[in-house]
């Protein structure tokens, strides 16, 4: 199993229940295909660096896990899929050993 860190926006007019399920989802979708959920950090809503689809603002997200690589495609898709996610990164983390 490899450790990853995944960064993903949120529309930022989601309220705070649709962000918990939307957190809880991708969470879920590494659970169910035998990762391990490490840490979830929500930012918060942020000022973006640049304008996405007319909006200036997202709700940040920091989720850390360790997973297998196939993963990485079934996230990915969700990530697509799911209009609320303006933007998302999965960077593979180096090991500490």
């Amino acid at each position: 199993m490899n450790k990853y860190e995944t960064l993903y926006i949120l529309n930022a007019d989601l309220d705070e229940e649709a962000v918990a399920q939307a957190t809880e989802k991708f969470a879920q979708i590494v659970k169910d295909n035998a990762g391990e959920v490490i840490e979830i950090k929500p930012w918060g809503k942020r000022r973006l660096a640049y304008p996405i689809n007319f909006k200036n603002e997202g709700y940040y997200v920091q989720m850390t896990f360790n997973a297998e690589v196939a993963l990485l495609a079934d996230l990915e898709h969700n990530f697509k899929i799911t209009e609320d996610v303006v933007r998302y990164i999965i960077v593979r983390q180096e090991s500490e050993e």
